[in-house]
């Protein structure tokens, strides 16, 4: 029996060369989304925060108000506000009158705690401008169950 030489020429072997090579790069990436995405989990706190934050400064009510979970509970003045639907996070925020530059937050585990520095939004005219706020927030699954303002003279707690 005669030994079949196998050979490839240039022009398949270089085409085998570029497959090998694209596949690696696919699974390779592939891979690193996996293990990325196992190790990713919620946002924290912090990040949530400040993505509020950001939002209600923008006057973006509808992407703040998709920063609290259904039924999260807010507590301003003495009052405690469940927001039930994402149309009840939206008017509250939406009457909110004041922005706040974050001065500070603090977050351990899903709490964060942030102290604001108040001003007017684009809407309204802030009724304590200059002064600070301070919240505590609790953040389960990467949305607010809990918006709770300590330690301020601030505005009334909006209703809706």
């Amino acid at each position: 029996m005669h030994a079949r030489r196998f050979t490839y020429s240039r022009g398949r072997f270089a085409l085998w060369i570029r497959r090998t090579v694209r596949a690696a790069v696919f699974l390779g990436a592939v891979a690193c989304l996996a293990l990325a995405g196992c190790g990713a989990g919620s946002p924290s706190a912090e990040s949530v925060v400040r993505a509020w934050s950001q939002a209600l400064n923008q006057d973006d009510n509808q992407t703040a108000a998709k920063m609290f979970a259904p039924g999260a509970k807010v507590v301003q003045a003495g009052t405690v506000l469940t927001l039930h639907t994402h149309g009840d996070a939206v008017a509250w925020n939406a009457a909110l009158p004041c922005s706040g530059r974050i001065l500070s937050i603090h977050s351990k585990g899903d709490t964060a705690i942030a102290t604001f520095l108040l001003g007017d939004r684009p809407h309204s005219q802030c009724d304590g401008p200059g002064q600070r706020a301070t919240a505590i927030f609790r953040v389960v699954k990467g949305r607010i169950v809990l918006w709770h303002q300590t330690g301020s003279a601030a505005p009334p707690a909006p209703t809706i």
